[in-house]
């Protein structure tokens, strides 16, 4: 069991690393581009796009449960139905952001507070790439479906391309055609749509021969469609409220000034290092849970939930280990401003808890997503957010910017604990039998 599920989440950590990595040579393009406004401006143009494509990924966490429990009954023909379905939900979902740009980014936008010169350069970044939100959103529902289809490695390989390209193109358009902050913007326009085309050359080399399922008017129909979007909806609420928080951190941020919205920017880029990285075992987890559900093998599926825990709490003590010996060498890579490192240090504390009280709820929302348990997931996050934004105001006024990290770290201890509440500790004859 151990081989099969390192097997799933080498590859989806390989290519969840280069997320967080992508997102940090953004900052620091923009930090030695620009100093702190222009890494304050890449928060908030970052934080935008994590809220509208946090939103869009119930594509990628349904899209995965359903396939994998398709996979698990060897039901080929559902499996090529269920990306069909994800695909053209994908395509609606990225036009309607492209035709209606304008009034969203001057929302988004109004909804931060940060300096009259990051916003200004977020502007300039947001209005850039909303054009990569066809081929973004499209990523989330073909990468979904490989994951439920046991296959990590297409969407590693896909990731580190696009994610090359993405760095290449992003310093060529700021340091040699002098774009400035559109021009990160413009490098990730040019590496998703580069992703999409190499997703489907796989798809089409490795899956070709399931063609022959294609049909579009079938997969549409009302009754796999209402389940479609019953799973997914749930999911999408429940993302909705993970995106409030973390969009709610970057505007709180941003009424401390450039210098506390860069820190926290930064800071925070160490969290999400370690939220991806924990993911691959969570995409194990959905991968592993749905198909064991689908095959009706509660043994293999307690076998892997708990072999899926101990390789999660050990990620977790390593990051703390690298984080607590070398946080400010990591962040010496992303600014070079001594303000900021210094001022980071008086909050390194908070981003150093973060992986002891992450690692529950993360693999138990993998767990969740593959046994289509999406109810739990959206109840307990309802709790869960209401805490968090109840202790934010009760702090304040006390703690400053401390009350951001204290809020958000109980937020994600809170999750955890009423998720493993809710679950009844994860019994797989329940999960089975609640299969819907």
């Amino acid at each position: 069991m151990n081989r099969r599920i390192l097997r799933l989440a080498i590859p989806n950590i390989i290519s969840n690393i280069t997320i967080p990595l992508l997102g940090m040579v953004d900052m620091a393009i923009a930090g030695h581009y620009g100093g702190a406004s222009a890494i304050g401006a890449i928060t908030i143009g970052t934080t935008i796009f994590n809220m509208i494509y946090w939103t869009c990924g119930f594509l990628r966490m349904g899209t995965s449960g359903i396939t994998a429990q398709a996979y698990g009954a060897r039901d080929l023909k559902e499996c090529t139905a269920i990306l069909v379905r994800s695909a053209l939900v994908a395509l609606a979902l990225s036009s309607l952001l492209v035709i209606f740009q304008r009034p969203i980014g001057n929302i988004s936008l109004g909804m931060m507070n940060g300096s009259e010169t990051a916003q200004k350069m977020a502007a300039d970044y947001f209005f850039a790439r909303i054009w990569a939100a066809p081929a973004s959103i499209s990523l989330f529902a073909i990468h979904g479906w490989f994951i439920g289809m046991q296959n990590s490695k297409t969407p590693m390989t896909v990731s580190i391309i696009s994610n090359i390209v993405n760095v290449v193109f992003s310093a060529l358009f700021v340091f040699k055609l002098d774009m400035g902050i559109a021009g990160v913007a413009w490098g990730t326009v040019v590496a998703q749509y580069t992703g999409l085309i190499v997703s489907w050359i796989f798809w089409g080399v490795y899956y070709g021969r399931l063609s022959r399922y294609v049909d579009i008017k079938g997969s549409i129909r009302l009754k796999p469609m209402t389940r479609f979007f019953h799973i997914n909806k749930d999911i999408f609420l429940r993302t909705l409220c993970l995106v409030a928080a973390y969009t709610f951190f970057t505007a709180s941020s941003s009424r401390f000034g450039d210098t506390i919205l860069a820190t926290n920017g930064l800071l925070m880029q160490l969290f999400t290092l370690f939220s991806y990285m924990s993911d691959g075992f969570a995409y194990a987890a959905e991968s592993l849970s749905g198909r064991y559900i689908g095959a009706s093998n509660p043994k293999a599926l307690r076998e892997a939930t708990r072999k899926l825990f101990a390789w999660s709490l050990g990620m977790a003590l390593l990051y703390v280990a690298v984080y607590l010996s070398g946080w400010k060498g990591i962040l010496s890579l992303f600014s070079s401003s001594p303000e900021i490192i210094a001022t980071a240090g008086h909050y390194i504390g908070w981003v150093i808890a973060i992986p002891l009280v992450g690692c529950l709820p993360f693999l138990i929302d993998g767990i969740m997503l593959g046994a289509t348990q999406t109810k739990i997931l959206r109840n307990t996050m309802f709790i869960a957010i209401a805490i968090y934004f109840g202790l934010y105001y009760a702090t304040v006024g006390l703690l400053g910017n401390n009350a951001i990290w204290l809020s958000f770290v109980v937020f994600i201890a809170v999750r955890g604990i009423l998720l493993l509440i809710a679950t009844h500790n994860l019994d797989p004859v329940r999960l089975i039998e609640n299969r819907r």
